[in-house]
């Protein structure tokens, strides 16, 4: 039998399924294994090459199999399922993983430590909090316009529907206020939650060098900045700042054919948390754009003046995912551009 020299593994909460490869790429081994017989398995394989699909059990799985020797190789599953032969299952994917780890162009993802995943929950669970916070406020919001109470959208205007439950003299029928003052203390609740991840957020920040001196970006704040820090891979892994910004999702998508470049909307591949987050920062800083209060900037300025501001705003932010790859990389703080006299 030859020997198997990558193996591709399709990962799963129970059941897994491993595709063994020699140095040819023949079939060595097709091998259907239990969450608990995992480990013992790869421990008992020579050294090799494995494969993954990247995913969220993908870290933890390469940290474990990577601890007994092998080289592990995360790849985007968008890249694995054009080696899908006919049927999808759990062998064709396998075999499909193990056949893309050979490719010598293909790309890979950075495995995290169990460090830098810790680090993201806590705004994996602030999106969670504002979000049900946004459907709480939704609720009270349609249930009060039923009886006549208007408020403006917005969280900052929360707290006068909380107001119209609170208040014993209001108009609300004696049936619906109790079950609005359950909307409402529900409401309470997530808003000191997600008070004290923000507190958590900012300490983070201030104790975080990087994260400092990325807030000396104009429209990077202490959440933006301790994001970048966690969710974002190592600067070297990206040879420029336009590759980072593709990687966020910032960059056209293209269509182009026939020495024609025809470039449509942004991508959205890549991490569409920092996406996000990058795009409120622009957001923001377009917002203050013009005031006496804000340095000048003469390019959002002009572009402000000439087009739409949804396509200025990711057009910033854009730009500032460039720059956050140049102090990630480079070091140092922003300097904003000279303003030609």
């Amino acid at each position: 039998m030859e020997e198997v020299i990558t193996i591709g593994l399709d990962l799963a909460k129970s059941v897994f399924q491993a595709h063994g490869a020699d140095r040819a790429g023949g079939v060595v081994f097709r091998k259907k294994l239990r969450r608990e017989q995992l480990l013992a398995f790869f421990a008992s394989q020579p050294r090799c090459l494995v494969a993954m699909e990247a995913c969220a059990s993908a870290h933890y799985w390469a940290r474990e199999i990577g601890g007994l020797g092998h080289e592990i190789r995360l790849i985007p599953p968008a890249y694995v399922k054009p080696f899908v032969k006919r049927q999808k299952n759990d062998m064709a994917d396998a075999e499909a993983i193990c056949e893309a780890a050979q490719r010598p162009t293909m790309r890979f993802v950075t495995p995290k430590s169990a460090q830098a995943q810790g680090s993201a929950v806590v705004f994996r669970t602030r999106d969670l909090l504002v979000r049900q916070r946004t459907q709480l406020i939704n609720a009270l919001r349609g249930h009060l316009a039923e009886f006549g109470f208007v408020v403006r959208q917005g969280a900052a205007h929360a707290a006068r529907l909380m107001d119209v439950v609170d208040d014993p003299n209001s108009d609300l029928p004696i049936e619906a206020r109790p079950v609005l003052a359950i909307i409402a203390a529900s409401l309470r609740a997530l808003q000191g939650q997600i008070a004290k991840l923000d507190a958590e957020i900012a300490a983070r920040a201030k104790r975080d060098p990087v994260a400092r001196r990325l807030m000396t970006i104009p429209g990077v704040g202490p959440v933006v900045a301790t994001a970048l820090v966690a969710l974002a891979p190592a600067a070297s892994t990206f040879k420029r700042g336009r590759d980072f910004a593709a990687w966020v999702g910032l960059t056209p998508r293209q269509h182009s054919s026939g020495g024609k470049e025809r470039l449509g909307r942004t991508s959205k591949m890549g991490e569409r948390s920092l996406r996000r987050l990058l795009i409120l920062g622009a957001s923001a800083a377009a917002r203050v754009s013009g005031r006496e209060s804000a340095p000048a900037n003469p390019w959002l300025e002009s572009m402000l003046a000439r087009k739409p501001r949804m396509l200025v705003t990711v057009a910033l932010a854009n730009k500032m995912a460039r720059i956050v790859w140049a102090l990630m990389a480079h070091g140092g703080t922003y300097r904003a551009p000279a303003v030609a006299v």
